[in-house]
C-alpha cells in the first residue's frame, strides 16, 4: 500500500498540520465495492470542496454487517489499492465501526461529504459534524448507479451462463 493509506493516529497528526496550514479538510466514506463512475463522481465532487481529501473505507467485516454476508465482492485490501490510484484522494483509512462518528470526532474535518443518495438533512453523522463546527455537504451528481445495480445486471446477464474462459 502507498503512503496514502494511514492509521487513524497518523491521520490525526496530519490533520493537526493541515489546520496549522489553514487547509480545508474534506472527509468522505463508503464501501467502494466494485468501484463505478458514481463512486468516482462522488469522490471527485468531494475533492473539489477543499484542499485535502480523506476517504474512510468500510472494512470487509463492516461491509458484511451493512450489506450482507455475500458482500463485499472485492476484498478490503484490493478496494484500498484501487482507491490509492485516484490522484485526488490524499489519504485513506479502513474502519470497522458501524458508522464514522468516531472518526469524525477524532479528525474533525472541516467538511463531511456524502453522495447524492443523501440530503444535507439526512446525513446520518450530521449532528456529530455540527457538534464540532463542521459542515455537511452533498457531492457528486444525482445517483445513476450503485454496486447493487451492477451486481444485479451481472447476475441477470451472466448468472445462468456456464463459466467462460
Amino acid at each position: 500500500m502507498s503512503n496514502k493509506f494511514c492509521s487513524l493516529d497518523e491521520l490525526v497528526s496530519y490533520r493537526q498540520e493541515y489546520a496549522r496550514q489553514k487547509q480545508t479538510v474534506v472527509f468522505a466514506n463508503g464501501c467502494f465495492d466494485i468501484l463505478h463512475c458514481g463512486h468516482l463522481d462522488y469522490l471527485q465532487g468531494a475533492a473539489t470542496l477543499g484542499d485535502i481529501l480523506i476517504v474512510a473505507v468500510n472494512s470487509d467485516r463492516s461491509v458484511r454487517r451493512y450489506k450482507g454476508e455475500d458482500r463485499p465482492i472485492i476484498p478490503e485490501d484490493q478496494r484500498v489499492e484501487i482507491l490509492e490510484a485516484i490522484r485526488y484522494i490524499d489519504h485513506l483509512l479502513l474502519f470497522d465501526e458501524p458508522d464514522v462518528n468516531h472518526l469524525l470526532l477524532k479528525l474533525k474535518p472541516d467538511i463531511h461529504a456524502k453522495g447524492t443518495d443523501y440530503t444535507v438533512e439526512t446525513v446520518p453523522e450530521r449532528n456529530t459534524v455540527l457538534s464540532y463546527g463542521g459542515q455537511v455537504a452533498i457531492a457528486g451528481n444525482p445517483r445513476i448507479n450503485s454496486t447493487t445495480n451492477v451486481i444485479n445486471k451481472i447476475l441477470k446477464n451472466f448468472g445462468s451462463r456456464k463459466k467462460r474462459k
